[in-house]
């Protein structure tokens, strides 16, 4: 069933008083965009296996001892485009509404060319942004088989945009020689040494500026917790790696606004769409709830969490 063809589902199936848009600070916007993929194709199932998935998660995060839909998620409708500039421009627009109507805004891809339109918007919104990269792959090729829009060319096109002060690349384990040239090695995190580290998060934190947009490709989890993807690779990162990190960015630095991208749903195993549609949640869980010690310099968002 393609629950899009229907009347929308809300994210975690929250009851109606938690999902209409003038009273939720937060807002889901899929994005099912699948155009440019090279290797699987899939990932514009993707925001609908999210959803259908967090119908069955438990709402209640025992790690903050909070109930984070009580904030308000507004599930909008989907953005669905033919074309790479059709689906920019909509996306750019459309989250860029949603943060003058003071909205938190969650993209959902789709693959992973669909984040430089929430990225742009977030970056003119709030100015001299870091954005973390949690990916196995640096994606700055600068025109992918001739095409500058390539879900391979997307941070490329994000370290064009003048507010974004930083890209920080996290568990990168895949590139092309020819992006060498564009890494900023103090910058990025491989992989391999992050297994190899102990501080490897202290030194990311140094790296980020104190307001943070995060893009998350769910292939920065290695291929055997995240297959349903639609270029997996082996040596990734774990649940615990990657969650240690974002904890800690919540609680040292300012999330703004996040995208999850390239889920490709796998019709045999559905434990990957659950992990992402928990992803999110723990994420926004993070994000809303009280972490930051240093309270005047928390967002509202941070200090408004209903807890039990």
């Amino acid at each position: 069933m393609d629950i899009f063809e229907k009347n929308i589902i809300p994210f975690g199936g929250i009851e109606e008083k938690y999902s209409l848009y003038d009273s939720s600070k937060i807002v889901i916007l899929p994005i099912p965009f699948d155009h440019t993929t090279t290797y699987l194709k899939g990932t514009d199932r993707g925001p609908e296996a999210m959803i259908e998935a967090s119908l069955n998660m438990e709402l209640y995060d025992i790690e903050t001892g909070s109930e984070v839909y009580r904030q308000g998620i507004f599930t909008a409708p989907p953005i669905v485009e033919r074309t790479s500039e059709e689906m920019l421009q909509q996306g750019y627009e459309h989250v860029k509404k949603y943060l003058n109507d003071g909205k938190f805004v969650v993209t959902f891809g789709g693959e992973h060319s669909i984040s430089s339109a929430p990225i742009r918007a977030h970056a003119e919104k709030e100015g001299n942004i870091s954005v973390l990269q949690l990916d196995a792959h640096t994606d700055l090729v600068p025109a992918y088989e001739g095409n500058p829009l390539s879900h391979a060319s997307v941070m490329a096109r994000v370290c064009e945009f003048p507010n974004v002060e930083r890209v920080v690349p996290v568990g990168i384990r895949s590139m092309a020689a020819c992006e060498r040239e564009w890494v900023e090695r103090e910058n990025i995190f491989y992989a391999h040494e992050i297994h190899e580290s102990n501080d490897w998060i202290e030194r990311v934190l140094e790296r980020l500026t104190d307001r943070v947009y995060i893009t998350f490709d769910l292939d920065v989890f290695d291929s055997s917790l995240m297959p349903s993807t639609g270029t997996p690779e082996s040596g990734g990162l774990f649940w615990h790696q990657v969650f240690s990190l974002l904890k800690q960015v919540a609680m040292k630095r300012t999330i703004i606004g996040f995208d999850i991208v390239e889920l490709m749903p796998l019709d045999h195993l559905k434990a990957p769409d659950f992990l992402a549609a928990k992803a999110v949640y723990k994420l926004l869980s993070y994000t809303f709830s009280n972490l930051r010690r240093d309270d005047h310099d928390a967002p509202i968002h941070a200090k408004e969490l209903q807890t039990l």
